[in-house]
Protein backbone atom coordinates (compact mmCIF):
# COMPACT_ATOMS: atom_id res chain seq x y z
CA UNK A 1 0.00 0.00 0.00
CA UNK A 2 2.99 2.80 0.78
CA UNK A 3 4.42 2.04 -2.59
CA UNK A 4 1.18 2.31 -4.33
CA UNK A 5 0.66 5.39 -2.62
CA UNK A 6 4.00 6.61 -3.37
CA UNK A 7 3.15 5.79 -7.19
CA UNK A 8 0.06 8.18 -6.71
CA UNK A 9 -2.07 5.59 -6.88
CA UNK A 10 -5.59 6.36 -5.78
CA UNK A 11 -6.07 2.58 -4.21
CA UNK A 12 -4.80 3.08 -0.94
CA UNK A 13 -6.48 6.84 -0.27
CA UNK A 14 -9.71 4.89 -1.22
CA UNK A 15 -9.26 2.64 1.38
CA UNK A 16 -7.66 4.21 3.96
CA UNK A 17 -11.16 6.78 3.57
CA UNK A 18 -13.30 3.64 3.85
CA UNK A 19 -11.85 2.53 7.23
CA UNK A 20 -12.12 6.27 8.57
CA UNK A 21 -15.35 6.72 7.51
CA UNK A 22 -16.59 3.01 9.00
CA UNK A 23 -14.51 3.74 12.47
CA UNK A 24 -16.43 7.53 12.53
CA UNK A 25 -19.35 5.71 12.17
CA UNK A 26 -18.78 3.13 14.98
CA UNK A 27 -17.31 6.44 17.15
CA UNK A 28 -20.90 8.16 16.67
CA UNK A 29 -22.47 4.85 18.01
CA UNK A 30 -20.28 4.25 20.85
CA UNK A 31 -20.76 8.54 21.61
CA UNK A 32 -24.93 7.85 21.48
CA UNK A 33 -24.39 4.71 23.59
CA UNK A 34 -22.88 6.56 26.22
CA UNK A 35 -25.13 9.26 26.06
CA UNK A 36 -23.00 12.20 24.30
CA UNK A 37 -25.20 12.62 21.84
CA UNK A 38 -28.52 12.00 20.68
CA UNK A 39 -30.24 7.96 20.33
CA UNK A 40 -28.92 6.49 17.25
CA UNK A 41 -31.25 4.30 15.51
CA UNK A 42 -30.65 0.28 16.21
CA UNK A 43 -28.25 1.68 19.11
CA UNK A 44 -28.07 -1.63 20.83
CA UNK A 45 -28.07 -4.14 18.15
CA UNK A 46 -25.42 -1.62 16.41
CA UNK A 47 -22.98 -1.38 19.34
CA UNK A 48 -23.30 -5.22 20.01
CA UNK A 49 -22.09 -6.16 16.39
CA UNK A 50 -19.03 -3.43 16.58
CA UNK A 51 -18.08 -4.82 19.77
CA UNK A 52 -18.19 -8.58 17.76
CA UNK A 53 -16.05 -7.11 14.98
CA UNK A 54 -13.75 -5.66 16.72
CA UNK A 55 -13.27 -8.92 19.05
CA UNK A 56 -13.60 -11.00 16.16
CA UNK A 57 -10.86 -8.96 14.19
CA UNK A 58 -8.56 -9.54 17.62
CA UNK A 59 -8.94 -13.24 17.54
CA UNK A 60 -9.15 -14.41 14.11
CA UNK A 61 -5.42 -12.99 12.98
CA UNK A 62 -4.53 -16.44 12.43
CA UNK A 63 -6.72 -16.90 9.97
CA UNK A 64 -6.27 -13.82 8.41
CA UNK A 65 -2.67 -14.06 8.23
CA UNK A 66 -2.97 -16.40 5.44
CA UNK A 67 -4.94 -13.47 3.00
CA UNK A 68 -2.24 -10.51 4.32
CA UNK A 69 1.33 -12.92 3.64
CA UNK A 70 3.12 -9.66 3.32
CA UNK A 71 2.54 -8.04 6.92
CA UNK A 72 4.66 -8.92 10.07
CA UNK A 73 4.17 -10.87 13.09
CA UNK A 74 4.35 -7.80 15.11
CA UNK A 75 2.11 -6.05 12.90
CA UNK A 76 -0.48 -8.76 13.77
CA UNK A 77 0.04 -8.73 17.01
CA UNK A 78 0.19 -5.24 17.98
CA UNK A 79 -3.68 -4.85 15.36
CA UNK A 80 -5.06 -7.79 17.05
CA UNK A 81 -4.08 -6.36 20.77
CA UNK A 82 -5.48 -3.28 19.81
CA UNK A 83 -8.60 -4.20 18.21
CA UNK A 84 -9.44 -6.53 21.54
CA UNK A 85 -8.40 -3.74 23.78
CA UNK A 86 -11.37 -1.65 21.88
CA UNK A 87 -13.23 -4.76 21.98
CA UNK A 88 -13.28 -5.22 25.66
CA UNK A 89 -13.79 -1.38 26.27
CA UNK A 90 -16.67 -2.00 24.46
CA UNK A 91 -17.89 -4.78 26.10
CA UNK A 92 -17.78 -3.42 29.33
CA UNK A 93 -19.34 -0.29 27.98
CA UNK A 94 -22.30 -1.98 26.45
CA UNK A 95 -22.72 -4.27 30.06
CA UNK A 96 -22.45 -0.96 31.97
CA UNK A 97 -25.25 0.79 29.42
CA UNK A 98 -27.16 -1.96 28.45
CA UNK A 99 -29.97 -1.34 30.85
CA UNK A 100 -30.53 2.20 29.49
CA UNK A 101 -30.23 1.29 26.06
Amino acid sequence: MARMAARGHWYPTVVTLGIAAILSVWALYAWSGAGLIRRLPFLRLGLCAITGVYLLRALAFVPLQAFFPGNSAAFWYWTSGISFGLGLLHALGLRQAWSRL
